[in-house]
């Protein structure tokens, strides 16, 4: 079960698994998958995914990770988190483990309370992520910290993991909700090419990734909102963005 919900332009979207440490199934992907609509359309300016109880996400559920059809679910459900046009923050409030670090990396940022702890044991279980996840765990927190996690199965703590960039703030919801409600008044428009650009930018060449990138560029020299924010300024008040 994933609740969902916006208020003032942030949304929030919780796993609500406790009983399976909001391990992801098939059905629970496919509910991320709609959440991610739902929050578009309730017009979320950012958005933080976070899970209930005592865990973040504690990977895939057992349960179905060797059926038909999970793989599919569970990159429909990670990729739906990375196309959203708005910033996502996880908040990772407990263990996020396989399938779970996995979910927070598709978030563009990661803050983290001092319960949390990284992990990705495939090696152990005779599983194997895409390429995609390891070159996302590369951008994010580096090849030391991939090599650690895939090769020697290593467990990252809050600490460790924030020294090495895989978390970006320590703090509960509460402080990643906080997060969300100051990036909800930046410029949607210039969030949005920002956040393309820095996926774009972990391939070879960005441009060969997003075509339309410099398209995006423009659009945002081009905006509303570039006036709005010379106004405001001029004016000595907060610029009130609405991404046109």
């Amino acid at each position: 079960m994933i609740n969902v919900s916006t208020t003032d332009g942030v949304g929030l979207i919780e796993l609500d698994r406790p009983e399976r440490r909001n391990a992801l199934d098939v059905a629970t992907c496919r509910e991320l998958v709609d959440a991610t609509v739902r929050v578009r359309e309730e017009g979320a300016r950012a958005v933080v995914v976070t899970g209930s109880g005592s865990s973040f996400c504690s990977g895939a559920d057992f349960g179905e990770v060797y059926t038909d059809g999970f793989r599919e679910a569970l990159y429909a459900a990670l990729h739906a988190v990375v196309d959203l046009p708005m910033p996502v923050v996880a908040a990772v409030n407990g263990p996020a483990i396989g399938a779970g670090i996995q979910l927070a990396i598709a978030c563009d940022l990661r803050t983290a309370a001092p319960s949390a702890v990284f992990a990705l044991p495939t090696a152990r279980l005779g599983l194997a992520v895409d390429p995609w996840t390891i070159d996302r765990l590369v951008q994010i927190a580096g090849g030391g910290s991939a090599r650690s996690l895939l090769l020697a199965c290593a467990q990252l703590d809050v600490t460790t993991a924030h020294a090495r960039g895989l978390v970006d703030s320590l703090g509960e919801r509460a402080d990643a909700l906080a997060l969300a409600a100051d990036l909800a008044t930046m410029a949607p428009l210039t969030l949005a090419y920002n956040k393309i650009a820095v996926n774009a930018f972990g391939r070879s060449h960005p441009s060969a990734v997003v075509p339309d990138l410099d398209a995006e560029f423009e659009r945002c020299w081009d905006s509303e909102d570039i006036q709005e924010g010379r106004i405001a300024r001029s004016e000595k008040r907060p610029p009130r963005f609405n991404g046109r």
